[in-house]
């Protein structure tokens, strides 16, 4: 059992964009990945959980991209369990370059939810078994984020077959390529290095129109992912909240 669940891969060419350096999206993808693999390494993975009736579930993700690795570039993904707080089971990612340095750094909190109530349950009786990894520290907070104001309706997708992941609703990394869809290429294409804050609030399945909502905010734009149609919500407020995000690009390092 290893304290840090490490994979050595090189930057492949669907990962890239036209300044030939990692996408944002990509990046999760590589994070997901590396996130389930440690799991099940350590005992903990989805096979286990099903024996007790319960699952993982991304709740909230904090992403900080210093510098992007270029295609071909040999680097080594890292992630590793860091205790918890309140309801949420933290985990670290990372990614060096050959030499050992830190280019990209993330935390996330996972919930543990009964598969039939879908409530969330206390996760220290789980936690409380993996490595502490204390004082290894990726960054150090879990970001909630509130709605922004003045957001305008900036497109809609409809779930299909290949945004569905294994537990029936649309795949965390996927919304992350929605946010792209819905922002200037060019913006993506210029930035140096770039953060993005995203909490998943309500799953979206297959054929559930959700509209993309999004607002400047200083240094990004602000998102939300609203289902549309949706007579639960408020009125004037649009449907039920799926995901909000907060992205930050900058020339140079953040």
């Amino acid at each position: 059992m290893a304290d840090i669940g490490i994979q050595e891969i090189s930057v492949g060419f669907a990962d890239i964009d036209t300044s030939d350096r990692l996408t944002l999206a990509r990046t999760f993808d590589y994070f997901q990945e590396a996130a389930i693999n440690h799991a099940e390494d350590l005992g903990v993975g989805r096979a286990a959980l099903a024996q007790s009736r319960q699952v993982w579930i991304l709740s909230r993700i904090s992403v900080v991209i210093e510098k992007r690795p270029k295609f071909r570039e040999k680097i080594i993904v890292r992630s590793w369990p860091r205790s918890w707080e309140k309801l949420f089971a933290k985990r670290d990612y990372d990614i060096r370059d050959a030499a050992g340095d830190a280019l990209v750094r993330g935390r996330s909190g996972w919930l543990v939810v009964d598969i039939e109530t879908h409530r969330p349950l206390r996760p220290q009786p789980i936690v409380e078994t993996l490595p502490k990894n204390e004082g290894c520290d990726a960054l150090n907070e879990i970001v909630t984020l509130a709605t922004r104001e003045n957001l305008e309706c900036a497109g809609e997708r409809t779930p299909r077959y290949s945004d569905i992941d294994y537990n029936g609703h649309v795949n965390n990394a996927r919304y992350v390529q929605w946010i792209q869809d819905v922002t200037d290429p060019d913006v993506f294409v210029k930035a140096d290095s770039m953060r993005l804050d995203i909490n998943y609030i309500s799953e979206a399945r297959l054929n559930e129109t959700v509209e993309l909502w999004k607002a400047p905010i200083e240094q990004g734009f602000a998102y939300e992912g609203r289902k549309k149609g949706d007579q639960q919500a408020p009125q004037n407020a649009g449907g039920t909240t799926v995901f909000r995000a907060e992205l930050r690009l900058y020339a140079g390092v953040p």
